[in-house]
């Protein structure tokens, strides 16, 4: 197969270029590494999924998922304290 018709292919099954899946693996493996072990933004988060510039990880956190990282963070970790107080 030519990478052009890969690229096309995984574009029709994704609705993402390769390039843009890859981001949004590794930016969802860093949201999950800051939520599930408390890593910040300035550490490992962002080198643990292969950024090497802090500012180019939040920034494209940011187009991602619509705030920074330690905004995002903050809220999912307060919707999840809430829908837990709920159900107690």
């Amino acid at each position: 197969m030519s990478p052009s018709t890969f690229h096309q292919y995984f574009k029709q099954i994704t609705a993402m270029s390769p390039l843009q899946y890859q981001k949004w693996l590794r930016l969802g493996g860093a949201r999950r590494l800051m939520l599930s072990e408390n890593q910040d933004v300035s550490s490992s988060a962002a080198f643990a999924v292969g950024y090497e510039s802090p500012s180019q990880f939040s920034r494209e956190y940011g187009r991602m998922f619509g705030a920074s990282p330690k905004r995002d963070i903050e809220e999912l970790r307060r919707v999840a304290s809430q829908v837990a107080q709920a159900g107690a």
